[in-house]
């Protein structure tokens, strides 16, 4: 008797191990799926295109969330190089549009990917409030160069 139950209790155990890794297996640890296109997030502030993007780009650089940080005004984007910490790689990219005289909207993609066996995965490890801290800082900055500016 004893013997089915220990016998029971191990099949249990391996199909709940199983059954976990099926569902996180792709996860690689909880909370970090892995993703096929970066996420893009948008935010509208009441500012001219041009101090938007040097106010990302000095956000970028004082928080240390890009190397080599690089303004292209005629495009308007802000483009970092990867920041690498253990077997993680971080990258920003920034688009700005203004939308009309007085606002501009800001497309934010933050790409994490994990270095695999395999290679390099897309992974999601900012969600929703931390970009908006991040839009904060950048209308923070964005007051900042409006000031310099006037």
């Amino acid at each position: 008797m004893k013997k089915i139950f220990t016998s029971v209790f191990v099949f249990f155990v391996a199909a709940i191990l199983s059954a976990c890794v099926q569902q996180f297996g792709s996860m690689g640890f909880i909370g970090s799926p892995v993703l096929s296109e970066p996420e893009e997030h948008r935010h509208v502030y009441e500012a001219k295109e041009k101090i938007v993007l040097t106010a990302i780009a000095a956000v970028l650089e004082e928080k240390k969330i890009g190397k080599n940080v690089s303004i292209d005004f005629a495009n308007g984007r802000v483009n970092s190089d990867y920041v690498v910490s253990d077997n993680w790689r971080t990258k920003t990219t920034a688009h700005v549009r203004q939308l009309n005289w007085k606002e501009s909207e800001v497309r934010l993609t933050v790409v994490t990917e994990l270095q695999t066996k395999d290679g390099w995965q897309l992974r999601r490890l900012l969600k929703k409030e931390q970009y908006d801290s991040f839009f904060y800082t950048i209308e923070l900055k964005i007051y900042d160069e409006m000031a310099r500016v006037q």
